[in-house]
């Protein structure tokens, strides 16, 4: 799995570099790869456009590029790959009033929501780490890009993805992050039930009795 994971990686890479584009991992994929998880998505991050990659990937899905989201099937495996971007305040709980491409990784963490999950892996399989996420993942920590605060009001389902994270990684939870999740679980209230039935399924069957705990302890 991990090998012919990292050979599609190699070869999606490929193809961007000879078109004059880099390529990461990151996002999930990254952290899980650096774990030594196993990886079930494939999210990577380019400076390419979607107008520039229609150029190179005619068949890609590009139903959601204007948020710079591009979709592709290769060889079985859905692959998701997104440019990286700077986005505006968050206007409705989800999405930002505005996203911006850019070029540079350094500008793309930010709006990203933990900072394991903020770690860039290009195609010399280097990591790129702006926020002290190889760290945090040592360390078994989960903490927040930015004001907790301020990114938990931005989109409350963080908080629900926080729980699920330290329920899957056996994470601990930066005080001020926990501080954070206590003071606005309120919030969680005010979602789509049906958006935050979605982000529960996702966690594991031998996750179950912590979330459950967890839920409980933050009164969710």
């Amino acid at each position: 799995m991990l090998k012919s994971y990292l050979e599609l990686f190699d070869e999606i890479a490929n193809i961007f570099n000879k078109h004059g584009f880099k390529l990461y991992m990151v996002g999930g994929t990254s952290r899980d790869f650096l774990l030594n998880y196993p990886v079930d998505d494939y999210d990577f991050a380019t400076d390419a456009t979607p107008t520039e990659m229609h150029e190179f990937l005619p068949d890609a899905n590009y139903r959601f590029e204007k948020f710079g989201t591009v979709s592709l099937k290769y060889e079985d495996e859905h692959v998701e790959i997104t440019t990286l971007r700077e986005e505006g305040e968050y206007i409705d709980s989800r999405h930002p009033a505005y996203i911006k491409f850019v070029t540079d990784p350094a500008k793309d963490y930010i709006r990203r929501d933990f900072t394991i999950n903020a770690l860039y892996i290009d195609e010399n399989y280097r990591v790129l780490d702006f926020c002290d996420g190889l760290k945090d993942l040592d360390t078994n920590t989960l903490r927040v890009i930015g004001n907790p605060y301020t990114r938990f009001a931005e989109d409350p389902l963080r908080i629900i993805r926080a729980l699920r994270f330290v329920a899957k990684f056996k994470l601990n939870i930066d005080p001020l992050t926990e501080n954070a999740i206590r003071d606005l679980a309120h919030l969680v209230k005010k979602l789509n039930p049906e958006k935050v039935k979605a982000e529960i399924r996702k966690v594991g069957e031998q996750e179950q009795n912590i979330f459950k705990k967890l839920m409980n302890m933050y009164k969710l």
